[in-house]
């Protein structure tokens, strides 16, 4: 056991969060014989798959929301114009009395020794959540922001490989055989580059690339050419898009193979729908598996849309500027990052696809795997990050985001009476009373990621993993290619279903996408460790 990990152990009363709900989380993470025993039967997990999954997005009301970042009222534009972010709760104004300023409330991320380690997540479970949420929870990354727009198209639609628009599409395609375009680097499929001699391609005028100004006209010049603009940014973003790029044209040539008669257009299409699919079915049966400390394991069952068609969180995808904060998941990367023989400071990583070729793919994503993460919570996010604490500290107050005891009545928790209610670290509760009046002055960002998690095999701490929940489920499982009418054959071929059924794990696409390096890889999410 590290010092990190000896810190004492929570004085924080289960009762905080409720009988009810900890009811339910015992429910969940105790009996595993009997949760074993009722997943053999196959008619009985969907079931409670989908009850479980049903009664998890109830636990906040569902959309649509009757404001959004637009205004504070509701108007038509209000409920139709998505370049805003959804709200859950109303701006509550003048609330600035009982806090810190946003530098000594951003203090309390920051890391100041060893990194406490998470007790179940991998840097690859970092890597995942960064890429796979960056397609729908999209600021402006022009300034001035403006931190209520938002430039997301609201859906799982793997804008990170696809682009956001159909000019970016455009650009990143191949236009034959429904491939994207590529390049080889040692005997690995790649994103062609995206400049030459410091200047874009004109082939990629369409494309963007997040913080380029920055770079040197030969940092430039390793910049892969991908349809989402921060697909540069750090490495385990770009492995991540590389991955999906050489899943997308293996599905390609088999669709292909096995359909001689299709036009490019066609191939293209139905590769597209068979890999966001893909990605949906890992988010649920991996990633949120990974998340919950639950004995019961989440799958994403065909027949799962048909039963939950009816629900009434089964609208139209629209992400809350909450769902947007409760991501900023700073604390779980580690100050270094392993990278292939090298151990790099985090700073390093950033524009550093120039760093997957050598080692390769394979070995990468297993190197992610064998890495801890950090531990989600208040004192643990590296110093460099400090910047993006304080902005998201900035964006909340500018919303006028209700205070933290207001999420937890919106979630169906006791309102916290005092700080001990909050965390039972000694250390947390000081900080919180040394800065905030009380702890109705307590501001959500910084209540979520003070919160303890509820078991010590939990990921994330309640109120966080509850609308992490909500959200996700509801975003995930109203995408349109899950509708009944549209999971079959013929959208997706019966081969495509089978590539479908046969993902469920980042280590089988790995696996099939990596012949430059074929051997055997540990691919996981979950530490070693908590595996055992």
């Amino acid at each position: 056991m590290t010092v990190a990990e000896s810190r004492p152990k929570s004085a924080r009363g289960f009762a905080s969060d409720g009988a009810r709900n900890r009811l339910r989380f015992l429910a969940v993470t105790r009996g595993r014989p009997l949760w074993r025993l009722a997943e053999s039967s196959t008619a009985l997990r969907r079931r409670i798959n989908a009850a479980v999954i049903d009664q998890a997005v109830r636990e906040m009301p569902p959309r649509p929301e009757p404001l959004s970042t637009m205004a504070p009222y509701t108007s038509w534009s209000s409920l139709t114009d998505r370049t805003y972010s959804g709200r859950h709760l109303p701006p509550v104004p003048d609330q600035e009395t009982g806090r810190p300023t946003v530098e000594r409330a951003a203090d309390l991320f920051t890391r100041d020794g060893e990194m406490v380690p998470c007790p179940r997540s991998t840097v690859l479970f970092a890597y995942f959540a960064q890429w796979f949420t960056d397609g729908f929870l999209r600021g402006e990354s022009e300034e001035p922001r403006d931190p209520r727009r938002s430039t997301s198209n609201h859906e799982i639609d793997l804008n990170p490989l696809y682009g956001l628009t159909p000019e970016a599409t455009d650009a990143v395609r191949l236009h034959e055989g429904g491939l994207l375009k590529s390049q080889l680097l040692n005997g690995g499929e790649f994103p062609p580059y995206l400049c030459e001699n410091g200047k874009v391609k004109p082939e990629f005028s369409a494309l963007t690339a997040v913080r380029m100004d920055m770079l040197t006209d030969a940092r430039r010049d390793t910049l892969f050419a991908t349809g989402g603009d921060r697909g540069n940014v750090q490495v385990g973003f770009t492995m991540m898009t590389v991955l999906f790029l050489r899943e997308h044209n293996r599905v390609a040539r088999t669709l292909a193979k096995e359909n001689p008669g299709w036009d490019d257009e066609r191939l293209f299409q139905t590769a597209r729908n068979i890999v966001i699919v893909e990605v949906i079915r890992l988010v649920v049966e991996e990633y949120i598996n990974h998340i919950t400390p639950y004995h019961f394991r989440f799958l994403l069952d065909p027949r799962l849309s048909r039963m939950l068609r009816r629900a009434p969180w089964h609208r139209q995808n629209w992400a809350s500027v909450e769902f947007n904060l409760v991501y900023r998941w700073h604390s779980l990367i580690p100050s270094s990052l392993v990278v292939g023989d090298t151990e790099l400071p985090t700073a390093r990583t950033l524009f550093g696809g120039d760093l997957i070729p050598g080692p390769g793919l394979g070995r990468l994503f297993e190197d992610a795997s064998e890495q801890r993460a950090g531990r989600i919570g208040l004192f643990n996010t590296d110093p460099v990050l400090r910047d993006v604490e304080v902005s998201s500290i900035a964006d909340a107050r500018a919303l006028q985001l209700a205070p933290y005891n207001d999420y937890r009545a919106h979630c169906r928790f006791p309102r916290a009476r005092d700080f001990a209610q909050v965390s039972g670290d000694p250390r947390v509760r000081e900080a919180l009373a040394d800065r905030y009046r009380s702890v109705d002055d307590l501001e959500l960002y910084v209540g979520l990621f003070a919160e303890e998690p509820g078991s010590p095999a939990a990921v994330l701490p309640p109120l966080l993993t509850k609308i992490i929940a909500i959200d996700a489920f509801s975003q995930a499982l109203t995408n349109p290619l899950l509708a009944p009418r549209v999971l079959t054959a013929a959208t997706f071929t019966p081969g495509g279903l089978r590539t479908i059924a046969a993902t469920r794990t980042l280590g089988d696409v790995v696996a099939r996408n990596t012949p430059e390096d074929p051997r055997p890889r540990f691919v996981s999410m979950t530490w070693r460790g908590a595996l055992r």
